[in-house]
């Protein structure tokens, strides 16, 4: 799951982004609280994956419980 979650400095201003994209976690949570189901979020970035969705959820599980999470710095 680390491997498709990266922080850039130069990306989004060192964000969670999803690798090789520009989609923050946070625009993920974002589209997802305001009711939008996965297929929503992947017809508007139809580059994600359904994989990529649910990894942001288990990022941002992992920031809320205090694990540990390993990510790839570019």
């Amino acid at each position: 799951m680390s491997e498709r979650i990266v922080l850039d400095p130069d990306i989004c201003n060192g964000r969670p982004v999803i690798a090789g994209t520009r989609v923050t976690v946070q625009t993920v949570l974002e589209f997802l609280a305001a009711g939008d189901s996965p297929e929503d979020i992947l017809a508007e970035y139809p580059y994600l994956t359904r994989e990529d969705i649910l990894t942001c959820l288990g990022y941002s599980l992992r920031l809320l419980r205090h694990e540990p999470f390993y990510q790839r710095i570019a």
